[in-house]
């Protein structure tokens, strides 16, 4: 792996390991296999449909989360203003999806 070296006001060098494309590449993998799941599960016609849905609402969040967490660099330091404004969005999203099914169904 490469590192860099940093040194401090005191004179101190320390070693920043940089990420390599391992994770990237397993996360990559693991998106592959759940999408590879859920396909099948889909074209195997004899499961159940309530079976079916809930397993790929499960496996989309776990690809949102990795994806956003691996892909957009998330998971890393100094990121919390990006996280923020995501989480804005999807409260306002859910709340106007919330504000038209009531509108549309108990109206």
């Amino acid at each position: 792996m490469a590192a860099e070296q940093h040194t401090r006001d005191n004179g101190v060098k320390r070693r920043h390991r940089q990420e390599g494309p391992q994770k990237h590449i397993m996360v990559f993998v693991l998106s592959a296999i759940l999408t590879l799941i859920a396909f099948a599960a889909v074209a195997a016609g004899g499961v159940n449909v309530v079976f079916a849905v809930i397993l790929l609402l499960i496996m989309a969040v776990i690809q949102v989360f990795l994806q956003m967490g691996y892909w957009m660099h998330l998971k890393d330091k100094g990121h919390m203003m990006p996280i923020i404004f995501m989480l804005g969005g999807f409260l306002i999203a859910g709340t106007c999806i919330i504000m038209a099914l009531y509108w549309v169904w108990w109206d």
